[in-house]
């Protein structure tokens, strides 16, 4: 699935080279609410069922994120262009970038009528860093000083010793290094606050989360629907518009479409690939065809023997120069996608499609074969067909059979579709290190700068390396980055993070997604925001 200053009294801050990002959005032709007229309707959303338990440190995956992001209240929040506003913080300053304070509004509480203090923060913080929870985004805290402390499966700590609660309303977070972007990172799901309530059955929790943002979560039917009502308790800014929102759990991303044509979902946040040509003539101005901060790629898992030492580099580089990306985002997504040239977004501030390196994306058969023949003199294929994973509940199959098309025909050699029933199923045989091959990957920025494209993913033991990629160059790059004083050199440090990764290929960037989804006639008030899904709570809709 994702982007940063030193910030004082962090109000409305943009990004520190002004991301310029038009959300779409507008009237859908249903009754006007804008107006103070009554909007009490229930908005009906295509989803699918989160692969894990609604808890903010383990939810990564897209599905469980529409939950988090709405049932919680982090720090801070982005509106639909990326810009950064307060939430639950009254301010966050530092003097150093290392030493941080961080004021809480007053307040706040829990949909439980508990309140959200600064040790809200500091547990859920010390419950996702600590190593024997096993929590996806525990990466997320490794800027704060002690967290190697509390890794592992027997750990020198329990508690990170950056944090420290100062009273109810204030806490200082210490940083191992100088981290002039780290407030822009309080938006994002690892730092949303738990109420005491979680630490009591955190497995029950999870089934039935307790939050302070905008919704609660009043039901939960797996695989079926979950139903977010009104947060009547929550104090911030973006105030709910409509009656409440059900994620309906859709297995192919067709039936959502056809359901939407037929007004019987009002929103779709991905249009299928069937559809590419034809949705925004059905749609009309109810259709949203817009950049967002989202990558795909093909990983090569660490386990896949194959594709290891300089044969498999080789091999690799000659995939990726086998993959005709402009045909296929033209063809199959019908311009909807955009081949990728580096591994961040273009809609992200510090982008540059001149990364060194970069080349290996270009196709180039010639090459590639050369490439290929070259590995076979070191280390013969064999006979062994190429393998590309994904769930087969969405359309992947339209890309990566041309993709597989043009490896076979480029290479001389066999490659096939390994598709998973479910995106869970796909999920978890991925998390359990059995894919056979080559596995997809989609990469939506969790809040707006360039490291969260690099980190997160391809940093050793971050909880969204799913290939088990280390390189103590890149680590080291990355830590020299993300501790720049100035943007600008910020921005040269993580392009020379992204030759790094050109050179070893721990992920073959594909293209870049637009936003595309639409809404019915029953709806209004809809915005995509940058990161590709819509505001739901300002969507309106009369009974």
């Amino acid at each position: 699935m994702t982007p940063r200053k030193r910030l004082v009294g962090l109000g409305a801050f943009a990004l520190a080279s002004s991301l310029v990002l038009t959300a779409c959005g507008g009237n859908g032709g249903g009754d006007d609410t804008g107006d103070g007229g009554a909007s009490t309707g229930i908005v009906s959303v295509g989803n699918g069922e989160p692969q894990n338990p609604i808890i903010p440190t383990m939810t990564n995956e897209t599905f469980g994120s529409k939950v988090t992001s709405n049932v919680f209240a982090g720090l801070v929040y982005y509106d639909a262009e990326g810009v950064v506003h307060n939430e639950v913080a009254e301010s966050i300053d530092s003097d150093d970038n290392k030493t941080w304070t961080i004021t809480l509004k007053d307040g706040w509480t829990f949909s439980d009528g508990t309140p959200v203090t600064a040790q809200s923060f500091v547990d859920a913080w010390n419950y996702g860093a600590y190593g024997p929870n096993a929590q996806n985004l525990s990466y997320f805290f490794e800027p704060i000083e002690g967290f190697e402390d509390v890794q592992g499966e027997e750990p020198a700590a329990e508690e990170l010793s950056g944090l420290e609660v100062v009273s109810d309303t204030e806490f200082v977070v210490t940083l191992a290094q100088p981290e002039s972007d780290f407030p822009l990172r309080l938006g994002y799901s690892a730092f949303y606050p738990l109420p005491e309530s979680f630490f009591d059955d955190p497995e029950a929790f999870g089934e039935a989360p307790v939050g302070n943002g905008p919704y609660v979560l009043e039901n939960w039917e797996h695989n079926s629907v979950i139903e977010l009502r009104p947060n009547d308790a929550y104090k911030g800014e973006r105030e709910v518009q409509n009656g409440g929102v059900d994620l309906i759990a859709y297995t192919d991303e067709d039936s959502a479409y056809n359901d939407l044509l037929d007004g019987n979902l009002d929103i779709v946040t991905n249009v299928p690939a069937s559809a590419f040509g034809t949705f925004e003539g059905e749609l009309g101005d109810r259709a949203v065809n817009q950049p967002a901060a989202v990558v795909q790629v093909i990983n090569v898992p660490e386990y896949n023997e194959k594709l290891q030492g300089e044969a498999g580099l080789m091999r690799r580089k000659a995939i990726s120069m086998a993959i005709d990306r402009d045909q296929i985002t033209e063809t199959v997504f019908s311009g909807s996608r955009t081949p990728a040239s580096d591994f961040t977004s273009p809609v992200i501030s510090g982008w540059s499609e001149d990364v060194e390196g970069s080349e290996v994306l270009d196709y180039n058969p010639d090459e590639a074969k050369k490439l290929w023949d070259e590995a076979e003199a070191i280390e013969p294929w064999g006979d062994e067909t190429l393998y590309i994973a994904s769930n087969a509940d969405s359309d992947h199959k339209s890309w990566i059979d041309p993709t597989c098309n043009g490896i076979r025909d480029t290479l001389g050699i066999d490659c096939e579709f390994d598709a998973y029933p479910t995106f869970d199923e796909f999920l978890d045989a991925r998390d359990n290190d059995e894919i056979k091959g080559l596995f997809r990957g989609g990469w939506r920025a969790d809040y707006p700068a360039m490291s969260n494209f690099l980190g997160p993913i391809y940093g050793t033991g971050a909880g969204s390396n799913d290939m088990h990629y280390s390189s103590e160059e890149f680590d080291a790059k990355l830590k020299e980055a993300n501790g720049a004083d100035d943007p600008d050199e910020a921005v040269e440090l993580y392009k020379e993070a992204e030759t790094i990764l050109f050179n070893d290929l721990p992920g073959i960037p594909l293209w870049y997604n637009n936003a595309t989804g639409g809404w019915s006639e029953n709806v209004d008030n809809v915005v995509f925001g940058w990161d590709s899904d819509p505001l739901l709570y300002q969507v309106t809709k009369s009974e």
